[in-house]
C-alpha cells in the first residue's frame, strides 16, 4: 500500500507543478477561453460586456487552477463562483450559455496542462490520465455551485419580478396611478399606455382552488389580481369586443362575473375596476352568469343609491310584499317572468308552467296592488326599478 502511496504523490505533486505553470499563462489562456465563448454565444456578446467577462474569467481562471492546489476544505474559488452566478443571472445570462462557458473552461485547462506536460515532462504522460478525475471534479464542483446559485437566484428575481407586475398592476386597478407609474406599469407589463381595455371582476360560489384562471380570451390578454373575495382582471381587449370576451368568460369562469365598459387607457382602469365591482353586484345567486354594466344600468343605479331605493320599493310594491310570503314571492316571479317575457303572457306561462289566464289573472293582481298599470311605460319603469331594488338589496 506505501508504494501506491508514494505514487500518487507523485502524481499530485505533478499536477500542481503543471498547475503553478498554468497559473504564469494566465492573460493567455484567459483570451483564449474569452473568445472561443464569445464566439459561439450571442448571448454573451450583448449581455456581458467585454472587459467585465475577460476580468471575471481571468480571476476565475486564476481560483479555479489554484484549487487544484489546494485541500477541498480550503477551496476559495467557489465562493467567486457564487458571485458571478448571481451576476450572470442578474444580467440576464441564460443558465445554458453560463455552464457551456464552464464545459470550454474545463477543455481549455486541461489542454493547457497536457500541453505542458508534453513540452517539459514527456515520460510522464500516462501518469497524468491518472490526474485528469482530479482537475475535472474541480471545474465539475463549480458547474454545480453555479448551476445551484443561479437559478436561486432567478428564482429570487422571478420572485421580485411577480411582485413588481402585481404592484403594477394594484397601482392601476386603485386609480392610484400617476404619470410615472402608467410608463413603468405599460413597460413592466407590457401593455400600450393607451388602447382598449376592459376591467373583469369574477366571484366564485365557494373559495376559490387557487387554479389557473385563463390568460387569453380568443385574442384577448387577461392579468390577473386576486382581491378579497373576489378576482380581477385587466384585458387587453385588442381587436376584441365586449360580446366576445363575455361569451368568452360564459364557458370558462364559474361563479359571477362583471365586465367594466371600454376605456381607452391604463389610466382609466381604477374607474373601470369599480364599475365592473358594481355590474358584478347585480348577479344576485352563485352563478355561473356574466354581467356587462353597459346592459345592468337600471340595476346598477338601484345598487348605488340604496336609501332611494328603499323609498322606490316602499311606495311601489309596499302592499304586495305585505303578503303571506308564498303569495307575496308567487307575485314577485310573476312580475319578473312577464318583464323578461316583455310583456308576453304566453311566454311567461311556458316559462312558469301554468295557463295564460293565470298569468294575466295575477298581473292585474300586482296591478290592483301597487297602483301601477303594466301598460304604461313609465309605471313599467317604477316597477322594474322596485323589483331589482328587492331583488338587490333584500333588506330595504
Amino acid at each position: 500500500m506505501r508504494p501506491q502511496l508514494h505514487a500518487d504523490e507523485e502524481v499530485r505533486e505533478m499536477l500542481r507543478t503543471a498547475a503553478r505553470a498554468m497559473l504564469e499563462r494566465l492573460p493567455e489562456l484567459t483570451d483564449e477561453l474569452v473568445a472561443r465563448v464569445r464566439g459561439g454565444d450571442e448571448d454573451y456578446c450583448s449581455l456581458v460586456p467585454y472587459d467585465d467577462h475577460w476580468a471575471s474569467t481571468l480571476e476565475g481562471m486564476r481560483l479555479g487552477i489554484t484549487a487544484i492546489l489546494q485541500k477541498r476544505g480550503e477551496r476559495r474559488d467557489l465562493q467567486f463562483t457564487e458571485a458571478m452566478a448571481r451576476r450572470r443571472a442578474d444580467q440576464g445570462l441564460p443558465l445554458d450559455s453560463m455552464m457551456r462557458m464552464y464545459r470550454l473552461a474545463a477543455q481549455v485547462t486541461w489542454a493547457g496542462i497536457v500541453d505542458y506536460m508534453e513540452r517539459e515532462h514527456p515520460d510522464q504522460l500516462g501518469a497524468l490520465v491518472r490526474t485528469a478525475c482530479h482537475v475535472w471534479h474541480a471545474i465539475d464542483r463549480q458547474a454545480l455551485v453555479a448551476g445551484d446559485t443561479y437559478r436561486r437566484r432567478e428564482s429570487e428575481l422571478l420572485g421580485r419580478n411577480h411582485e413588481r407586475v402585481s404592484a403594477l398592476l394594484d397601482a392601476l386597478l386603485d386609480g392610484a396611478a400617476d404619470a410615472g407609474v402608467v410608463r413603468s406599469a405599460a413597460a413592466g407589463l407590457d401593455l400600450p399606455e393607451r388602447g382598449r381595455y376592459a376591467v373583469v371582476t369574477v366571484r366564485f360560489p365557494v373559495r376559490h382552488d387557487g387554479g389557473r384562471l385563463p390568460e387569453k380570451l380568443g385574442g384577448m390578454r387577461l392579468l390577473w389580481r386576486m382581491r378579497t373575495g373576489h378576482e380581477v382582471a385587466v384585458v387587453a381587449l385588442g381587436e376584441g369586443t365586449l360580446d366576445g370576451l363575455a361569451s368568452a368568460l360564459s364557458v370558462t369562469v364559474s361563479g359571477v362575473a362583471g365586465i367594466s365598459p371600454v376605456v381607452d387607457g391604463l389610466v382609466e382602469l381604477g374607474e373601470a375596476h369599480r364599475l365592473a365591482e358594481l355590474a358584478m353586484r347585480t348577479c344576485v345567486d352563485a352563478g355561473p352568469e356574466v354581467a356587462r354594466l353597459d346592459q345592468r344600468l337600471p340595476a346598477v343605479l338601484v345598487i348605488c343609491q340604496p336609501e332611494i331605493s328603499g323609498y322606490l320599493v316602499n311606495g311601489v310594491l309596499g302592499q304586495l310584499l305585505a303578503l303571506d310570503p308564498a303569495d307575496r314571492d308567487v307575485l314577485l316571479t310573476t312580475l319578473e317572468t312577464w318583464l323578461r317575457c316583455e310583456g308576453s303572457a304566453a311566454q311567461a306561462a311556458g316559462q312558469l308552467y301554468c295557463h295564460r289566464n293565470t298569468i294575466i289573472n295575477r298581473i292585474r293582481r300586482i296591478e290592483n296592488l301597487t297602483g301601477r298599470s303594466l301598460s304604461r311605460p313609465r309605471d313599467i319603469v317604477d316597477l322594474a326599478l322596485a323589483l331589482d331594488a328587492v331583488r338587490l338589496l333584500p333588506t330595504s
